[in-house]
């Protein structure tokens, strides 16, 4: 209601003074009441003694003149206030009266009209005082006087003329007081209202770097200053605000960027790109339209990260972002989905055509070698190329087709695209189902062992390698090429390599009592193998358990296995070769092939892989490296073996050159033991047509 504390205290002051000045007023008027009755009293009494002395003398000097007394009381007629005046005998009786008729408006009042309850001398009956006095002596008493007098009007005269009197002064000094109180409030709360202009000035403009300037010592003074130090602590808890919510901003674009974007190449992520392509995927179907994508890896990324450091590896992949973003255009979405995984959107309207020109200039790009701390580094591209209409529209699906076109460029030979077809899901499906069927097709015993003879070269069968084949219940036979990369990939390639050691346990009788000469089975053991812990025991007991001869046994192991593991290897061999088993390395030449590696490795035997048997009727460079191969194993002491044979021409020429075990379907195809135990045990040239 009041917009300042002024009026509110200023009325205050105003009304405290008025009730004041009004309760001097009221003081006076009863003090000045209580002296008009003390007077009026006093002249009652003053007149009662004078009038009954006068009474007493002429009563005295002419008893019974009536009219003498009567003339007695007229000068009192003009007494003020008088009501009434009477001269009674001894006997109350009137002998003499003023006004009487004056008494009857005393009726209704508690004044005695009777006088003889009058009380003797002056009585104050509120607004009415009596005076009875006695006319002579007490002991002589010659009539009674009783008088009435009002004093309700001279009260009201007085207290008029009083406060005629009074009022000026009353109001002079009421606007002194009050002037004086206000001048002074306004001294008082002037300062608050420069607190309250300065507050509102803070508030307004919000610049808490402000201080008041009013200094005094009072309470406003020291509100004054909490109202600095106030603001002093908001300064420095906005200033610590402004610090922590700058940090909360960088930590969260921090977080965003984190969650959103590969922290080392800064490209976006996985979750940022599955989370666009929802939304492009959602777009393109409600219009209709269709989209492209490119789905990469890095061949031979794995070689160089473990051979030089995941720091290289690190640098690598840095470059391949900045080559790739070169090639791209300003709409395309370029993102890494993890390790050596990247995937490229394409903006909007390409067609299947210029998706695979754009994957023809990526794989090209990487052509030119990385050139990092000295060290010139080549790597290249496998892309697989799908469709969202392939898709259905539909997120993960698409992922997988671009999943499986790209595993398709690898298996092609890599540094290659590949545009998915419908036909590579059934072949993803038929891997998954092969996958998924390992295990129990280990324990309903659906794989089969089947032999291959070796011979010597007179011809006779000296050993049989064990190769294992799928009789699958619902693809019928599968061959190892197609399950074997699975289970390794899985894990479960140890699982079947110990089912293929006791098959062949099982089957060692047998195979002994068909063969005619010293006999030797082999058996094909893969790098995951080598990494097995509990394999050399599973061997120990399983030959125990069906008393095998570790004599009769061969293990064979390729070239890149055997020096991906060197240690382990070496470690596991030594040990194999201790109980009496003998060891092939197989696909000598295909792969590292570090000569000094030979001088380290325990092994008995080199296979010479068929590339170079099936070349040597064609090329002379496979006849070389043929003929090196054998010469340099029997410098070493070791036995050669020759696979691939496929005709009398490559046998004599094997021979001719110091090998001393050839196998090939010359001889024969990889059969079951039923059929095995049914074939010669030896072979001659005139066994052969040529």
């Amino acid at each position: 209601m009041f917009r300042t504390l002024k009026i509110p205290i200023g009325l205050v002051i105003a009304l405290t003074m008025s009730v004041l000045a009004l309760s001097v007023v009221i003081v006076n008027k009863l003090e000045h009441n209580a002296s008009v009755v003390d007077v009026v009293k006093g002249n009652t009494a003053t007149l009662s003694n004078a009038l009954s002395l006068q009474l007493s003398v002429v009563m005295e000097r002419s008893p019974g003149d009536n009219v003498l007394f009567s003339s007695l009381f007229q000068p009192i007629k003009e007494h003020d206030n008088l009501i009434s005046a009477t001269l009674y005998d001894n006997d109350y009786q009137v002998i003499s009266t003023i006004q009487p008729d004056s008494l009857s408006q005393l009726s209704n009042q508690s004044v005695p009209l009777d006088p003889a309850e009058i009380p003797f001398g002056v009585t104050q009956y509120d607004n009415v005082i009596t005076a009875h006095q006695i006319v002579g002596s007490s002991l002589y008493p010659l009539g009674h006087v009783v008088l009435y007098v009002d004093i309700e009007d001279t009260m009201a005269a007085s207290s008029a003329r009083q406060l005629i009197k009074q009022v000026p002064i009353v109001i002079a000094v009421w606007l002194l007081c009050t002037g004086t109180c206000v001048f002074i409030l306004y001294r008082l709360i002037s300062p608050i209202g420069s607190l309250r202009q300065f507050t509102q000035e803070v508030f307004e403009s919000k610049d808490y770097a402000l201080r008041s300037s009013l200094n005094t010592s009072n309470e406003i003074g020291q509100l004054s200053n909490n109202i600095n130090s106030l603001l002093d602590t908001i300064e420095v808890e906005l200033l610590i605000n402004f610090e922590q919510k700058q940090t909360l901003v960088d930590q969260q674009e921090t977080m965003s960027r984190l969650a959103n974007f590969d922290s080392l190449t800064g490209l976006p992520n996985r979750q940022f790109v599955l989370d666009n392509l929802r939304l492009e995927l959602a777009r393109a179907k409600r219009n209709d339209e269709d989209l492209l994508l490119l789905f990469f890896d890095l061949d031979g990324f794995k070689g160089i990260n473990d051979s030089l450091g995941h720091e290289t590896g690190d640098l690598i992949l840095i470059e391949v972002a900045d080559r790739v973003q070169c090639l791209l255009r300003d709409g395309d979405l370029f993102a890494r989905l993890g390790g050596d995984e990247f995937l490229v959107l394409p903006d909007r309207d390409v067609t299947t055509d210029q998706a695979q020109s754009l994957a023809t200039r990526l794989i090209t790009a990487f052509d030119e070698p990385f050139e990092l701390r000295g060290l010139s580094l080549t790597v290249g591209l496998s892309v697989g190329i799908a469709t969202a209409s392939d898709a259905g529209y539909d997120l993960s699906e698409l992922m997988s087709n671009a999943d499986l076109a790209m595993y398709r460029s690898k298996a092609r030979g890599r540094g290659s695209y590949t545009l998915f077809t419908p036909d590579m899901v059934e072949s993803h499906k038929r891997k998954l189902h092969l996958a998924n069927g390992i295990e129990q097709g280990i324990s309903n015993d659906e794989f089969v062992v089947y032999y291959q003879v070796k011979v010597n070269n007179e011809g006779n069968v000296i050993g049989v390698e064990a190769l294992i084949r799928w009789q699958h219940p619902e693809f019928g036979l599968v061959m190892p090429n197609e399950f074997i990369p699975i289970a390794e990939q899985g894990g479960k390639i140890t699982a079947i390599t110990r089912w293929v050691i006791k098959r062949v346990c099982i089957d060692m009788p047998d195979l002994k009592q068909w063969a005619t000469s010293p006999f030797r089975a082999s058996i094909n053991l893969s790098g995951h193998d080598l990494r097995s812990s509990q394999l050399f025991d599973y061997i120990y007991n399983t030959f125990k358990l069906y008393d095998i001869n570790p004599e009769n046994i061969e293990f064979e192991v390729t070239e890149s296995a055997y020096l991906e593991n060197f240690t382990l290897s070496n470690k596991f061999f030594r040990r194999i070769g201790n109980m009496g088993c003998a060891i092939a390395l197989d696909d000598f030449g295909t792969g590292y092939s570090s000569l000094s590696y030979l001088t380290q490795i325990n092994i008995d035997t080199l296979k010479v892989d068929r590339q170079f048997v099936m070349e040597i009727q064609t090329s002379e460079r496979s006849r070389l490296v043929t003929g090196a191969i054998i010469d340099l194993a029997k410098r070493l002491s070791l036995s050669v073996c020759a696979e691939g044979i496929e005709n009398l021409e490559q046998w004599n020429y094997l021979r001719e050159h110091g090998c001393d075990n050839v196998q090939g379907f010359m001889f024969s195809k990889p059969i079951p033991l039923s059929e095995l135990t049914c074939s010669p045990s030896h072979y001659s040239d005139s066994s052969f047509s040529i």
